[in-house]
This record gives structure tokens, sequence and C-alpha cells, in this order.
């Protein structure tokens, strides 16, 4: 490729925080997807993931949309995503990375993935590295005004109202937050000069096993479960947020519930299975971690612990949960996802084509 921009490129970054910055600033939807940029010279493409590895064998229809719908010569920065109905799912995201040519080909057919432009970094012979985010924003929006699905450009506000009106709204088709983007911001790969600001809810969950850390005996991190409709006590998650010393001290805080063995515990099944599973239960083989050790110890399912989670992906917690503290007043059995939050639902059609902006948006 000859390109302003060369390969490797780590993509810049945004960090947490818990209340929507004010300002000179542009707001975006936070897309929940894979974090891509695009490098096309002519009919050469290159998807290039978050940690630099190319992700261009796995999404062979979206090669074709690039070169169909991107100028001839450019470099993008933006998020692949999987939608379901009318909303996004990273579940079947995750599936479209896999290692046979053939069963790669069959899901770009049946789960086909649509890519979300945010910024543009080069065009022609000319890099926008050096150039404010603002005025690249507005280059965006001019080259790739009449692209069409599955590439979209992201929304874009600059009104303060209008962003926490998305951070409300948007979840409900599957996006996790908004970006607050500083207008005066040059690129700067790998630094987190940009801002997020995500959904956070607790939820009271059953502490039924955990596994220990990978440098020694003391606790890594905490399964989860909560009881559904039937009265099963579902795996959700994990909780691993500590310090080295918290672990320590949970050793001892467990002791009294550890069981000899898996008999009678609700999950004894998964803890024997000897294949990859779909429904990710403790123990069993992940092909995202190939060898690791996801073996754990079971604990008698009377502790309850209240965590903090962002969102939910189907019957799971999206992202790690964090601890906040036990919860000593709730008895087991009370905890079920009827508790959780649900956010209303939103058409995501209605993200991708522009309606969702305010009449102040792209300025």
């Amino acid at each position: 490729m000859d390109l302003p921009i060369s390969l490797p490129l780590s993509p810049m970054l945004a960090k947490a925080v818990k209340t929507m910055p004010k300002g000179d600033v542009l707001y975006e939807p936070k897309w929940d997807g894979f974090r891509c940029v695009v490098f096309r010279d002519g009919d050469e493409v290159e998807l290039s993931s978050r940690g630099e590895k190319p992700l261009t064998r796995y999404f062979p229809e979206l090669v074709e949309a690039v070169k169909r719908e991107l100028p001839e010569r450019c470099v993008v920065d933006g998020e692949i995503v999987v939608r379901k109905g009318t909303r996004l799912d990273f579940d079947m995201l995750q599936q479209r990375i896999h290692p046979a040519a053939s069963r790669i080909t069959l899901l770009s057919e049946q789960t086909p993935a649509s890519f979300v432009a945010f910024d543009l970094l080069a065009i022609g012979d000319e890099s926008l590295m050096e150039v404010p985010l603002g005025e690249r924003r507005q280059r965006l929006v001019d080259t790739l005004a009449g692209v069409r699905a599955p590439v979209h450009v992201t929304p874009a506000s600059d009104s303060y109202d209008v962003a926490l009106r998305w951070f409300e709204e948007f979840e409900g088709a599957g996006l996790d937050g908004v970006i607050a983007k500083p207008r005066d911001t040059v690129y700067q790969p790998d630094k987190r000069v940009l801002f997020k600001v995500k959904h956070e809810r607790t939820a009271d969950c059953v502490v039924a096993g955990f596994r220990w850390h990978k440098s020694g005996p003391i606790v890594g991190s905490l399964l989860l479960g909560l009881y559904n409709s039937e009265g099963h006590l579902q795996h959700v998650g994990v909780a691993a947020s500590f310090s080295m010393e918290r672990r320590a001290e949970l050793v001892d805080e467990l002791q009294p519930y550890r069981m000899d063995s898996y008999d009678g515990h609700p999950w004894a099944e998964w803890a024997r299975q000897t294949e990859a599973t779909v429904d990710r239960m403790p123990g069993a083989i992940s092909r995202w971690t190939g060898k690791k050790d996801l073996s754990w110890v079971a604990l008698r399912p009377d502790l309850v612990v209240e965590v903090a989670y962002e969102a939910m992906e189907g019957d799971r917690f999206r992202h790690t949960a964090r601890f906040r503290n036990w919860r000593p007043d709730r008895t087991p059995a009370s905890c079920t996802y009827e508790q959780l939050e649900v956010p209303i639902a939103y058409d995501l059609d209605d993200i991708f084509s522009g309606s969702a902006k305010s009449p102040r948006a792209d300025r």
C-alpha cells in the first residue's frame, strides 16, 4: 500500500468518566463492536483491529463494501458491528472470528457486518492526523456523504442535551454510551484523549464459585449467578477487580462456603464439560482463551454480593462486573433476572438513517 499513513496504527482511545463532559466537544454514540481502522489503496484493503491485528479475512463482505463505497485511497477509523433485528448483537459479532474459511464465508452471508465510520485520517496523498477533530469530522461527512449500507457515518452533535438523550435512548438499540471528543484534538494513536460515558447499574448476585488468580493461591474472580424463571441458577459472569491484598482476604472469607466436590452444586454438569460451549459456562473450554485454565472452585450458593455492571448481552453481563459489597440481608433466592433494568427498545435504523440527529449535528 502507498498511503500517507502506514500500517500498523493503534487507534486513538477514550478514558471513562462518570458524567457527560461539557465544552467545545462533539458527541457521538458509542458503538458496541470491534474497533477497526480501514486502509484502502485501490483494490488493496486492510481492516486493522484496535490491537493492530488484521481483521480482513473475517469480513469479506466489508472488504467488498469498502471498495464500493469508500474513496479510492483513504484511511478511515470506525467500528465493525453486527445487527440482529433492530439492535446490535456483540455475541454474533464475536462468532465472526473463526479459523475455517468455509465458516467465514457462511457467516458473512448469514450475519453480515456493517462498518460505522467516525474519523477520516487520510484521503488521497493527504494525512489528516494533525488536523483538529472538528475539521476532520467535516471532511468525513463531506467525503462519505453518498455512502450506502453496510457503510455508515456515525451521527454527531455539539448539543449537550442531545448527548444526554442519546445516552438514554440508544441503549435500546444495543449501543453502550456516548463518546465526547474535544474539537481541537489532533489524532493521537494509542492515547486516551477522548472521553466515554457508559451505563452502570447494580445487581445482587449469588456467588457460586471462584477461580484462583494466575499468580498464586489468591482469589482471581468470583463466579456470579442469577435465578431464571425456571428456578435454575444461571451463570451470568464474573467479578474480578480486586487489589492483591483484597484477593488474599477473600480466600479466608470464602473458606466456610467451599465444597469438597461438585456433587449437589447447581453447576455440577458444567464443571465436567470437555468441549467448548456457546453458553460460556464456568469451566468450559473457550475457543477465545485456548488452553487457558478455566477451572473453578465450587461454593455453596449461599453468598449474595452487590455488583456494578454496564449492560446485558443475552442472559449474561456484557463485561466483567465490579464488586460493591456483600449483601447478608438478601437471600440467594431473591437474586433473579427480574431485578435487572431493561432498556427501552430503540430502532437501530433510526440511528443509521440519521433521523436521530439534532438540527445542530455535523456542524
